[in-house]
């Protein structure tokens, strides 16, 4: 009787405690290292039975590891058997299954697929009553907006930011800052650089909310950008060397701050002084 109380309890310890939340799992990302996420990823996976809800969400982002690593073949079998399993599974499942299918055809160079896959997304979203549906409703909208054709971009990612500042739930508004920042390359892309420089002023304001440093820094960029492609290269270069000037403090200074030095020098015919910037652009670039 010991023996069996003792193998009890270490089932119940080994059990999962609790179901658990798409917003747990998306805690185990680190999307600037899709190796390591996989492996937290597959460590988890491990603990559930296969054919549960938990299991399947988790194999959804297993495969966008995959395809951040550019193995999407990979990527591809692993969403395959997720697919077998949908029948039974959670609305969100598949919304899941539906998103991460869409981001590995989009990274494979395949964007019509893609933009089927995130159109079935969306509509399956319909179905998601689960918490948090929201976010990933505005997610299916945002990879619409960058997979679209370069003329529907900018209506793709007014959509998902109309959604954005509707939702109630606080991970969903948090969309607003990434979806502003892609609103903004879509309206350059159109020639709007005022525009542009107001979608980019907006991402700005949503990620000093935010209190993310890095995140910051890239959102006072694309500002300095948009106030370049204005004609304001004064304000443009004011910027870009606060940025020089924080990155080379920090020791990590981004070629990409003097990529735009360069341009703004290259604005102003100086091209002396743009020599110069590229070349500090690409001794950063081999650090």
């Amino acid at each position: 009787m010991s023996a069996l109380i003792l193998f009890v309890a270490a089932l119940a310890f080994a059990a999962p405690a609790h179901a658990l939340t798409s917003a747990e799992i998306d805690a185990w990302w680190s999307f600037d290292d899709p190796s390591a996420s996989e492996t937290r990823f597959r460590a988890e996976r491990a603990r559930w039975p296969a054919s549960s809800g938990e299991a399947l969400e988790i194999d959804t982002q297993i495969a966008r590891t995959l395809g951040l690593q550019q193995r999407f073949d990979a990527a591809h079998a692993l969403l395959d058997a997720v697919s077998a399993s949908l029948w039974a599974a959670p609305p969100r499942v598949d919304v899941r299954f539906r998103l991460e299918r869409g981001r590995v055809a989009n990274s494979s160079g395949a964007p019509a697929q893609a933009m089927e896959w995130f159109r079935h997304a969306l509509a399956r979203s319909d179905d998601d009553r689960a918490p948090e549906a929201e976010f990933y409703r505005i997610d299916a909208l945002h990879m619409l907006g960058i997979a679209a054709p370069a003329d529907e971009r900018a209506a793709w990612n007014r959509r998902a930011l109309d959604a954005a500042e509707a939702a109630t739930e606080p991970r969903a508004r948090g969309w607003r800052a990434s979806i502003l920042n892609n609103l903004g390359w879509s309206l350059i892309d159109r020639g709007d650089a005022a525009g542009a420089l107001d979608a980019w002023r907006r991402a700005l304001a949503a990620r000093e909310a935010s209190g993310d440093t890095s995140r910051i820094r890239v959102a006072r960029w694309t500002v300095a950008r948009g106030l370049r492609a204005t004609g304001r290269l004064d304000d443009a270069e004011r910027m870009q060397r606060e940025l020089a000037a924080e990155t080379e403090s920090a020791g990590a200074p981004d070629p990409y701050v003097y990529d735009e030095l360069a341009e703004i020098a290259r604005a102003r015919g100086d091209a002396v002084r743009a020599v110069d910037w590229t070349d500090k652009a690409k001794a950063a670039r081999t650090r």
